[in-house]
């Protein structure tokens, strides 16, 4: 295969963690998802209780606790390899890491991502909403303030740019698996 590790970007119902885990499973990579990390570690230290929601930002978190995650990442994505890395800066912090297919999962009709919010974690329609855009502003204003004035998912940035709104699942992977230079044995 071309590279030794991907790297899964994409903003809530997008797709990128449906995309993640398949491609890990696929490829027999091990799979990383900040997402869950991060949720573990707030659960964990109080930060907010597993009962009352699955949903949670970035701003609860300190800075300093963000930035050693993210650059954790990043020394695991130079150090080793066959891992799929599902988070919404793993793009971002894999940038000039040879090796490393960055992939960004879109999903151009936002009704979409509502949708998969509202079908995926069983909430109504205006929490889902929530959910997707108070979040997206709140952490992307936090990793501005830490990392600079960067559009984090700016296609420019990916090798590799897939809209989940216009191909199923199934053609999601192949295109994720053509990009990364994954050949189906023969039997």
């Amino acid at each position: 295969m071309k590279y030794k590790n991907v790297t899964v970007s994409g903003l809530p119902g997008a797709g990128s963690s449906t995309l993640g885990k398949s491609l890990a499973e696929k490829l027999g990579w091990e799979y990383f998802s900040g997402g869950d990390f991060m949720r573990a570690y707030a659960i964990e230290h109080g930060l907010f209780s597993k009962d009352k929601t699955v949903h949670h930002d970035a701003t609860v978190y300190s800075d300093d606790f963000d930035r050693q995650v993210d650059y954790g990442m990043r020394e695991k994505m130079q150090k080793q390899d066959n891992r799929v890395y599902d988070s919404w800066l793993s793009g971002f912090m894999a940038k000039g890491i040879k090796g490393v297919l960055k992939i960004l999962v879109i999903c151009s009709e936002d009704a979409v991502r509502v949708d998969r919010i509202v079908n995926r974690d069983r909430v109504d329609v205006e929490e889902a909403k929530r959910h997707i855009f108070e979040r997206e502003r709140k952490n992307a204003e936090k990793w501005r303030r830490m990392y600079g004035p960067i559009d984090f998912w700016n296609p420019r940035l990916y090798d590799v740019v897939i809209d989940t709104f216009s191909q199923s699942r199934e053609d999601t992977l192949a295109t994720a698996l053509e990009a990364v230079g994954y050949v189906e044995a023969r039997t």
